[in-house]
C-alpha cells in the first residue's frame, strides 16, 4: 500500500539520518506532493527491514500503476530523485557538516559523506549489487574484474524519445557539471535532485567533490573543475592531484588521459577520479631504477606492470613536480621509429600520461603512465590499444580504472561465459561467434571439466590472463631496451 510505503521511507530516512524525527511530517508532505495524493490516512507506524532504494522501487512501481508517469526510464530516474532530494539538505548544509566533519578527521568527513551519497540512492546500491565482480590472480598480483550490469538499458521508448530531441541540450553543459546538483533531470540528461557536491579549493580555483552513481570500487569518488573546460595533464593537474593527498591523504587519485583513445569517456570537463582502494599497481613492485640526475631528491623506478610505468616518490613536493613536468614535456615531444612510437602526426599530438598520486609512509607518490594514441591499417582502433584478437573481451578505452588494474567488462559477457563455461563441461552450448577461437582453445587446454565450480574458475582465471594483455598491448614499450633509450633522454 502507497502510505505504507511512504511511511517505511520516512522512517527509514529517520534512521539513515537523512532527516530529524522533527521533520517527519513536512518530508511526508513533500512525497505525498509528488505522488499527488491530497490527503494521508491515520496508519500505526511501521517497522521494516526494507532498504531505502527498495522502498523508492515500490513507490515508483505505484506511481507508474496510477498514471502518474509513464513505465519510460527518465521518468522513474527524474520521480526517485525529486522524492529523495526531500529528505537532504540544501548543499550549503551539507558542506557545512561535511567541513565540521573533517575538523575532527578527513577520514570521518568522507564516511559522512559517502553514506549520505548511498542513503540518498544517488549513488545507486541495488543496480551496482547486479554487477560481476571478481578478483583473479595473475602474474602482476590480483586483478579486479567487473562485468558492469550496473547501469540501466534504455528502453524503446526511451531511445525514440530521446531520437526525437529537436536539439542538443546546452543546460548543463555535461553530466559533470556544478549545474547537476539538484537539477531534476529531462529527456537525454539524467536526474539529480538528490546530488550534492563538496567545494574544495585546489591550486586557486574552487573544485567540486562527489562520488560516482555507479561506483565501480571503494568510495570511487569525482573531483571536477568548477568551469566546463577540457581535460588537459599538465605541471598544474599534477600540482591538483598532489595538493588533493594534502587534504584527503586516505585517498588516492588520478586522471584519465587528455587524448581520445587513451582517454577516458568524458574530455570535455576536466576531472579526476579518486577513492579509498587498493589497486593492484599501487602493489607493484619496482623492477628498475630510473636515474634523474637533475631532481637528487626524488626516487623513480620502472614499475614490473603490463602498462609503461614511471613511479616518482619523495618528501618534496615541489621538486617532484618539477620532475615530473619533465618527464611529461620529454615525453610529449618523444618519437622512437623502431618502437612505433611518433609524437605528432602534422600537429596533431599522440603522447601523453595517465597520472595517479597517492600518499604513502609519509611521501608523495606520483605513477605516470606513457601513453599514445596513434593508429594504423593494421591497428585502426589504436596500436596501443586493446588488439583485435582481445575485442572479444573489451575493445573500449583503456582509462584510469582498468590502468590501475580493474577491468571493466561490457554486459554481454555475463550470459556469454555461461556459455563458455557449459562448454568446458561437455554440454549443449550456444558459444557466441566471437569466442569460437577462445572456446577451442580452452578445450584444447583443459580438457572436458567434471564440476561447474572448476569450469567457473577457469573461465575466471582466463579472464585474467585476456585482461593482462589487453593492458600489454596499452604499453607503449613493449621491450625493456626501447623503454631505456626513452629514459636517457631524460
Amino acid at each position: 500500500m502507497i502510505y505504507e510505503d511512504i511511511t517505511a521511507l520516512v522512517q527509514q530516512a529517520i534512521c539513515e539520518n537523512l532527516i530529524e524525527p522533527a521533520d517527519e511530517i513536512y518530508a511526508r508532505n513533500q512525497v505525498m506532493q509528488l505522488l499527488q495524493l491530497p490527503s494521508f490516512p491515520e496508519i500505526e507506524a511501521v517497522t521494516t527491514d526494507r532498504t531505502i532504494p527498495d522502498i523508492l522501487e515500490a513507490i515508483t512501481s505505484y506511481a507508474i500503476y496510477d498514471g502518474i508517469i509513464a513505465d519510460v526510464l527518465e521518468e522513474k530516474e527524474m520521480l526517485s530523485a525529486n522524492i529523495m532530494n526531500c529528505f537532504i539538505a540544501r548543499p550549503s548544509v551539507v558542506n557545512e557538516q561535511f567541513y565540521k566533519k573533517y575538523n575532527v578527521s578527513p577520514v570521518e568527513a568522507t564516511d559522512y559523506f559517502y553514506q549520505l551519497s548511498k542513503n540518498s540512492n544517488y549513488i545507486q546500491m541495488n543496480r551496482i549489487k547486479k554487477n560481476v565482480h571478481f578478483k583473479t590472480e595473475t602474474k602482476y598480483g590480483n586483478l579486479d574484474i567487473t562485468i558492469n550490469l550496473s547501469k540501466p538499458e534504455k528502453d524503446p521508448e526511451q531511445i525514440r524519445r530521446e531520437r526525437e530531441m529537436k536539439q542538443a541540450l546546452d543546460y548543463p553543459k555535461c553530466v559533470l557539471c556544478i549545474e547537476n546538483e539538484g537539477y531534476a533531470g529531462c529527456t537525454g540528461h539524467p536526474a539529480r535532485a538528490n546530488h550534492r557536491m563538496i567545494r574544495v579549493p585546489l591550486g586557486g580555483e574552487t573544485w567540486y567533490f562527489q562520488y560516482s552513481p555507479y561506483v565501480y570500487y571503494n568510495e570511487h569518488s569525482i573531483l571536477l573543475a568548477e568551469e566546463h573546460r577540457d581535460m588537459k595533464i599538465s605541471k598544474e593537474a599534477f600540482a591538483r592531484l598532489l595538493a588533493f593527498t594534502d587534504i584527503f591523504p586516505h585517498y588516492f587519485i588520478g586522471s584519465n588521459a587528455d587524448l581520445p583513445i587513451v582517454g577516458g569517456s568524458i574530455l570535455s570537463h576536466d576531472h579526476y577520479q579518486a577513492g579509498r582502494y587498493d589497486f593492484a599497481m599501487s602493489n607493484a613492485a619496482e623492477a628498475f631504477p630510473v636515474t634523474l640526475g637533475d631532481f637528487p631528491d626524488v626516487h623513480a623506478a620502472i614499475l614490473n606492470w603490463p602498462l609503461s610505468v614511471i613511479r616518482l616518490k619523495s618528501e618534496q613536493k615541489a621538486q617532484l613536480l618539477e620532475a615530473a613536468d619533465h618527464v611529461l614535456q620529454t615525453w610529449s615531444g618523444y618519437s622512437d621509429e623502431r618502437a612505433a612510437i611518433q609524437a605528432f602526426t602534422s600537429d596533431v599530438a599522440h603522447n601523453t600520461i595517465t597520472p595517479i598520486a597517492r600518499m604513502r609512509e609519509g611521501k608523495y607518490e606520483l605513477d605516470l603512465v606513457l601513453r599514445n594514441n596513434r593508429t594504423s591499417a593494421e591497428h585502426p582502433m589504436g596500436i596501443f590499444h586493446p588488439h583485435a584478437d582481445v575485442h572479444h573481451i573489451k575493445k573500449e578505452n583503456i582509462g584510469l580504472i582498468e590502468v590501475m588494474g580493474l577491468a571493466v567488462l561490457p554486459a554481454r559477457l555475463k550470459e556469454e561465459i555461461v556459455e563458455l563455461e557449459k562448454e568446458l563441461l561437455g554440454q549443449d552450448a550456444i558459444v557466441e561467434p566471437i569466442h569460437q577461437h577462445w572456446a577451442a582453445e580452452l578445450k584444447e587446454t583443459y580438457g572436458t571439466i567434471e564440476t561447474a565450480s572448476e569450469a567457473k574458475n577457469i573461465i575466471q582465471h582466463e579472464l585474467g590472463k585476456k585482461f593482462v594483455r589487453v593492458l600489454e598491448d596499452a604499453g607503449v614499450f613493449k621491450e625493456k631496451d626501447a623503454f631505456q633509450r626513452f629514459l636517457h633522454t631524460l
